[in-house]
C-alpha cells in the first residue's frame, strides 16, 4: 500500500525520528507531534490513515488522547504503541478506542503490516481478520493472547508470531524458508534448525496435555497446523 498519511504521537524524539524516517522511505507521508496535546490537535483536525499514539505522553496521556477522539467523533484508526505490554495494559487501549497495540520493542516490518491492516480498513478495503482459530486454539492478534479449549497459554513474542503465521496459513504446508522470511524477517541457511527449536517449543505449549495434535512436521517439506479432528 502506498501514500499513506500517517500521524505519530511520541515524544521521544530519536524513536520519533527513526518511525518518521522508516515511513517515509517506505513511500508514505508522516507527521510528528511531540506531546498529547499537540497531537490531539493535530488528530482532530488533520486527515490522516492512521495514528500511531505512544501511551505515555507528557500533557495529555496516549488514553485520554484517544478517548477525546472518539467523543468528538473522529474515527481515524489508532495504533498504541507502548512499553506497556501485558494483557491488560492491551485491554485498556483496546477498551479505550485503540484499533490495535504494539509492544515495544517490535520489527518494523510487524508495524507497517499492521499499519497498512488499518489504512485499508480505512479506506474500505477489507484487511486481515483479528484473529485466528483452528480446532480449540484460538488466537487474538488484537489484545496478543492464545487460548486452547479455553485456557490460556502464554507465548514469547518470537512464538506468538510463529504460531499467528502458521494459523494464518492452516491447512496448508508452511516452508522453513517462508517462515524465515515472513517470521525472522532475514534471510539465512534454512537449514539451520533454529526453525525447529522454536516448533518445538510451540509444539510442548499448544498440544502437550491434548489428546488431538494440532501442529504437524511435514516430512521433508516443512509444517502445517490443522484441525486434527477433522
Amino acid at each position: 500500500m502506498t501514500d499513506m498519511r500517517i500521524l505519530i504521537i511520541e515524544d521521544d524524539s530519536e524513536a520519533a525520528a527513526y518511525l518518521v524516517k522508516a515511513f517515509r522511505e517506505a513511500g508514505h507521508l508522516c507527521d510528528h507531534a511531540g506531546d498529547g496535546l499537540e497531537g490531539y490537535g493535530l488528530a482532530r483536525d488533520g486527515d490522516y490513515d492512521v495514528l500511531i499514539v505512544d501511551r505515555m505522553l507528557p500533557k495529555l496521556d496516549g488514553l485520554s488522547l484517544i478517548g477525546g477522539l472518539r467523543e468528538q467523533k473522529v474515527e481515524t484508526p489508532v495504533l498504541i504503541l507502548s512499553a506497556l505490554g501485558q494483557v491488560d495494559d492491551r485491554v485498556k487501549g483496546l477498551r479505550a478506542g485503540g484499533d490495535d497495540y504494539l509492544a515495544k520493542p517490535y520489527a518494523f516490518s510487524e508495524l507497517l503490516a499492521r499499519v497498512e491492516v488499518l489504512a485499508r480498513r480505512k479506506r474500505g478495503g477489507g484487511g486481515e481478520p483479528t484473529g485466528y482459530r483452528v480446532g480449540d486454539l484460538e488466537l487474538d492478534r488484537l489484545t496478543h493472547t492464545l487460548t486452547r479449549a479455553g485456557k490460556e497459554i502464554t507465548l514469547q513474542p518470537r512464538e506468538f508470531r510463529l504460531l499467528e503465521y502458521l494459523m494464518r496459513n492452516a491447512g496448508r504446508v508452511v516452508t522453513r524458508t517462508m517462515l524465515l522470511e515472513h517470521v525472522w524477517d532475514y534471510h539465512f541457511d534454512p537449514q539451520t534448525n533454529v526453525i525447529d527449536v522454536h516448533v518445538s517449543r510451540l509444539r510442548g505449549k499448544i498440544d502437550k496435555g491434548n489428546a488431538t495434535p494440532l501442529l504437524h512436521t511435514i516430512r521433508g517439506a516443512g509444517y502445517m497446523i490443522r484441525d486434527g479432528a477433522r
